[in-house]
Parts: C-alpha cells; structure tokens; sequence
C-alpha cells in the first residue's frame, strides 16, 4: 500500500467541532479531528489529507480532484447531504472508493436528514458513532486499498 492518499473531505460547520451542538456533535475540536484521522493514516500507511469548507464548490472541486487522481474518500458532506446534486455528481465521478460518514446518526433526527442524495452514488455509509465514523471509514479505506474485502 505504501502510504496510499486519502483525502478526508468535511462540509459545512465542521471546522466548529467542539463547539457546535456538542451534545450532538461531541466535545473533539476540527484540529482534534484532523490529528486523530492523520494518527490512524500513520498507523495504516496512508497518507490523509484533512479538508473543510463551506462552500459547495470547493467541495465539488475537491471531489474532481479525487476522482482524477483516483484518490479514495472519506466525505463528511454536512448538510450538503441533503440536497446537493453538484456534489452528488461530482461523488458519482469517483475513480476509487468514496466513504460517506456523519458524526450523529441522521436517521435519528429531524425528518430533513434522513435523506442523503450522496448515499447511492457511495462505497458506503458509516454514520452515528461520533469521531470514530472517520476511524471506521479509514480502516475499511485501507483494507480496500489492500484488496482485502473482508475490511
């Protein structure tokens, strides 16, 4: 695998980590984030790279990016989830594995977050367990970039 890039790709809000909604959200700040997934990108051999925006078409850009150099993906689209198509399309473009995730489960809230227009176009979804939906994402990330589909 030799130190495989990952980019880890975060939506609207979440560099507010910590202090947005934390009962919801949790109390891990953006930089805490960022530092665990790079830690377990060490202990796996990728190489992650830790993005966020709140603008949808960097989001979009960063999606392009990925799927041209046929980089896998951890996207935390935000509520971008819900009803960008742009992004949807740009995901759908994906050229290696593409991973949706959520801190919080979105089928345990309001009725507007149970929808996810990424989900179909994705690998798959890990949603509801906090900081570690990132850590599950990565580890199966890196046993697919193995070839090893046990994961």
């Amino acid at each position: 695998m030799s130190g495989s890039r990952v980019l880890v790709l975060n939506g609207p809000n979440l560099g507010r980590l910590g202090s947005r909604e934390p009962d919801v959200y949790g109390a891990t700040s953006y930089a805490g984030l960022v530092e665990r997934c790079t830690a377990l990108g060490r202990e796996l051999d990728l190489e992650v790279e830790v993005r966020e925006t709140n603008d949808e078409g960097e989001m979009i850009r960063w999606l392009h990016e990925a799927a041209d150099g046929r980089l896998p993906v951890v996207l935390n689209p935000g509520a971008f989830t819900h009803y960008s198509y742009g992004m949807r399309d740009a995901a759908a473009q994906r050229t290696a594995p593409l991973i949706e995730v959520h801190i919080s489960n979105p089928h345990a809230r309001e009725s507007f977050r149970h929808t996810s227009v990424v989900a179909a176009v994705a690998s798959g979804t890990i949603a509801g367990f906090g900081i570690d939906s990132y850590l599950l994402a990565l580890r199966s990330l890196a046993a697919q970039v193995r070839g090893d589909a046990r994961g």
